[in-house]
């Protein structure tokens, strides 16, 4: 008996250090990265490119200033939002049915919510004048051609002029309202219009029109030369 007891007491020795053991904090540290939003931000980016904001006039009213900016994809509102408004309750209760109507209504000719009457007319007096500067911007954009449709090459044929040389012909390669080409299609077989036909084309890339000189000696030719390119010039427009 009196041998067991150093024996327990030398296990329960043993065993103090294990129950004073803790792990040091850092010891296993994991630095996990946060998500890179580029993904996100991207897409966001694309899908919203075509989107335009407009922010419309502030309108003092005896409650307090309102004032709209609304976002149009296109012609479609997509999202309304109060800059300023009354600090008021039935102001705060109007807000989103005036927005829900606009949304519905795709313009400001909705209802006036009740006990919120002077809110309600300056939101949509602030609303159309977004709506007017986007339609009127919308329009400008459609009216003007885009930098490559107003520099876009075209050719046009003229008529095919018989004269008692021969047949005249021309084709005119525009760009924009450039003319940067002229090809004789047909033309007389004659050494005087073979001469010719190199002063008439470079008369006419300077002169811009077909309001140039005959070239002496292929005067029937220059001629139909000349009417050929205006009805080609006519054409394109």
């Amino acid at each position: 008996m009196k041998r067991a007891i150093p024996v327990v007491v030398l296990s329960i020795a043993g065993l103090v250090p294990v129950w004073l053991y803790e792990p040091s904090a850092h010891t296993s540290t994991v630095q996990v990265a946060a998500p890179s939003p580029s993904s996100s931000s991207d897409s966001s980016s694309s899908s919203d490119s075509s989107s335009r904001t407009v922010t419309g006039p502030t309108l003092n009213t005896e409650k307090g200033p309102v004032q709209v900016r609304t976002t149009f994809s296109g012609t479609k509102i997509t999202a309304v939002k109060m800059l300023q408004q009354p600090n008021h309750p039935q102001t705060t209760a109007a807000v989103p049915k005036l927005v829900a109507e606009t949304l519905e209504a795709q313009s400001a000719d909705i209802d006036t919510v009740s006990g919120a009457t002077i809110t309600s007319e300056a939101y949509k007096e602030s609303l159309q004048a977004t709506i007017d500067d986007n339609a009127k911007t919308a329009a400008a954009s459609s009216a003007s051609p885009s930098p490559s449709e107003a520099t876009a090459s075209r050719t046009v044929d003229g008529p095919a002029l018989d004269t008692e040389k021969g047949t005249v012909q021309v084709q005119v390669t525009f760009e924009g309202d450039d003319i940067t080409a002229v090809r004789m299609l047909q033309q007389p077989n004659h050494p005087q219009t073979t001469a010719a036909v190199p002063k008439l084309v470079a008369e006419t890339l300077e002169a811009q029109s077909a309001d140039i000189d005959t070239v002496s000696g292929a005067t029937i030719t220059s001629e139909a030369y000349k009417e050929s390119l205006q009805a080609a010039i006519d054409a394109k427009g």
